[in-house]
């Protein structure tokens, strides 16, 4: 298996949103550039999407890190947090689920449009393809640049594997990751739940991972 080379990446022993600790494959590479091209965007805000565990809050944190953004959740959102992000150019809604109302998420993007402000929302699915009964709302979405993040490719689960591995202390063998990812689902939440499983049954077992475990987990 060909390793991709689009960034070096260095694993620390407890889990990093730092730089060079997000993998870029084809499967992230345009919602990667676009964070990393601020502020040369075609529109002022961009809804990034992707199944948990995919990288969106990481890469909201490097985005943080770079342009000094202010990260916040739906339930910051109220008429006093409206007075509070004056301040601050670049914004980050993370987690997006479509649970708070919908006149106050209208009431920020009039504000990043106005205030010629960046935004960056983070959702599971497009936010397009939620319910909403506000019409300005819906028009308004359907005006962000969409940037998804895909299931993950041979390269991603390498690096995936080898990053929680390193977060969590655990020596595996580089012939039985590409055992894994032959195996295993293409799903960030499927890795990350194998990789807990892993941990757990390297502490039951306190030896070395080998291949009898890993057919044991898959």
């Amino acid at each position: 298996m060909k390793k991709n080379k689009q960034l070096l990446f260095k694993f620390n022993n407890k889990n990093s949103f730092n730089y060079n600790d997000f993998y870029v494959t084809n499967s992230n590479f345009y919602a990667f550039t676009l964070v990393n091209n601020w502020p040369k965007w075609e529109k002022n805000v961009i809804n990034i999407f992707g199944e948990k565990f995919s990288g969106k809050s990481h890469l909201s944190e490097i985005f943080k890190d770079k342009y000094k953004a202010k990260i916040f959740s739906e339930k910051d959102i109220n008429d006093k947090f409206f007075n509070n992000i004056k301040i601050h150019e670049n914004l980050v809604l993370d987690n997006f689920e479509n649970k708070t109302n919908e006149k106050l998420i209208y009431t920020l993007f009039n504000i990043v449009d106005q205030d010629n402000k960046y935004l960056i929302i983070n959702s599971r699915i497009p936010m397009i393809k939620m319910n909403y009964k506000l019409e300005d709302l819906i028009s308004r979405i359907k005006n962000c640049i969409l940037a998804e993040i895909s299931k993950p490719d041979d390269d991603l689960i390498y690096a995936l594997i080898l990053k929680y591995c390193s977060d969590k202390q655990i020596k595996i063998d580089k012939k039985l990751i590409d055992f894994i990812i032959k195996r295993i689902d293409r799903s960030y939440g499927k890795i990350f739940n194998f990789i807990y499983k892993l941990d757990n049954m390297s502490l039951v077992k306190k030896k070395p991972i080998d291949l009898k475990i890993i057919k044991q987990l898959i």
